[in-house]
């Protein structure tokens, strides 16, 4: 059986602890109470306008990144690849050489043309000369004209086949220039066809060099679009592998002819000035701006969607409002939506709304904090004196709570 002094201790206990409930749920409303009074900061950079901005419009592009200078090397003689000199991705320099060709062959054949060359002037000089004679015998009587005749044949013959013999040594000497590949172009190696040992035969490709610095926007059009295309139109559009960046450029060329499978039209677009892709091949889709008209826009991000449904929190005399709005057609290039009604040319609403803000709510605007601001942090020594001080008050409530 308890004793008295222990129940009687008990019961203090209990209400003890109650008390400190009670007050601990009463500093918790009287701190939500205090949240909610508490005005909402924020920036210039926390809000963004809602202005008249120009909604573009026109068909839809879609397409690949090519260059407009590329070359297809290929083998113009049948011999072995004696050496590559290039990777794909190295940069080249007109007249480098890429490819080295076995020129064993063809040096030969040099050979022999210059010497069949050289004995060919040698016919001709002796041919030359004895038609020479022969006419200063002749004026003198002492050659007949027969042999006049048959000289200048003989020289007419020699002729022939000392340009014969030189058109040789020329397609030689074309031939050995021909084993080594260069480059017709600044520009880069994209592609490598071939290695050391390969057998290159007339036509085969070897290496493909492209201009990096020559990309343009190569796109299709559907067919029930292309009479609102023209030369000269601005297009907005986006490359796979560069984020949400977005590329200018213009219409510089509109195919007369459909492509007979899929019924669509060739529209090549020209690169602005700025930043430009340097690979090729890239997947592109776009817009070309056909019209354009002013309207009412908001940010996408400003706005939170409810269904069928959209709001935006305006800020207004320093309130914060729920305010419901009417959204039209987005605008591909921002993002930004058609304002329809709810809002205003010039009103100011949050750009990245939480899901903690409150209708009706008090707005208070706050200078920009600069970037790179240093932060106050406690001294080591500060904290240490502080947690001992709540130690020691924490030790000596407990220690008067047992005396007692």
């Amino acid at each position: 059986m308890l004793r008295p002094s222990l129940i009687v201790l008990s019961i203090a206990l209990a209400f003890t602890g109650c008390s400190k409930f009670k007050k601990s749920d009463d500093q918790t409303k009287a701190s939500a109470s205090a949240t909610a009074d508490k005005p909402l900061m924020v920036t210039n950079e926390d809000l963004s306008t809602v202005q008249s901005n120009a909604l573009s419009s026109g068909p839809v592009i879609t397409g690949s990144i090519q260059p407009e200078r590329k070359a297809d090397l290929r083998s113009e003689i049948s011999s072995v690849v004696l050496q590559v000199l290039k990777e794909n991705g190295e940069t080249v320099k007109r007249g480098d050489t890429l490819v080295r060709l076995d020129d064993t062959s063809i040096k030969d054949s040099l050979h022999s043309a210059q010497e069949a060359e050289r004995a060919a002037v040698q016919t001709f000089d002796q041919a030359e000369r004895q038609l020479q004679r022969l006419k200063t015998l002749r004026a003198s009587g002492m050659a007949s004209t027969q042999q006049l005749e048959d000289a200048e044949i003989r020289r007419n013959n020699t002729q022939s086949d000392l340009v014969a013999a030189k058109a040789r040594t020329v397609q030689a000497r074309q031939q050995l220039q021909r084993t080594e590949v260069r480059a017709p172009f600044d520009g880069v190696v994209s592609e490598r066809k071939v290695s050391a040992g390969d057998t290159a035969q007339i036509g085969k490709e070897l290496v493909k060099v492209i201009d990096p610095t020559s990309m343009r926007f190569e796109g299709l059009v559907s067919a029930d679009k292309v009479t609102s295309v023209k030369i000269g139109q601005a297009v907005s559009f986006r490359i796979n592998g560069y984020g949400n960046q977005e590329f200018r450029g213009k219409v510089k060329r509109v195919d007369l002819a459909a492509n007979a499978t899929t019924r669509q039209v060739e529209v090549l677009v020209t690169l602005g000035e700025g930043t430009q892709p340097r690979v090729s091949g890239l997947f592109a889709e776009g817009m070309i701006e056909a019209a354009s008209t002013e309207t009412l826009m908001i940010p996408g991000s400003a706005l939170v969607r409810d269904g069928d449904k959209a709001y935006a929190w305006r800020v207004k005399d320093g309130v914060l409002s729920k305010v419901s709005v009417s959204i039209g057609e987005r605008d591909p290039r921002r993002g930004d939506f058609v304002v329809r009604s709810g809002l205003l040319n010039g009103d100011k609403v949050v750009s990245n709304p939480l899901s903690t803000l409150k209708d009706g709510q008090k707005v208070q605007m706050v200078a920009s904090v600069p970037k790179n601001t240093p932060v106050a942090v406690p001294a080591p020594a500060a904290a240490s004196a502080a947690v001992a001080s709540a130690t020691a008050t924490a030790t000596a409530t407990a220690t008067a709570a047992a005396g007692k």
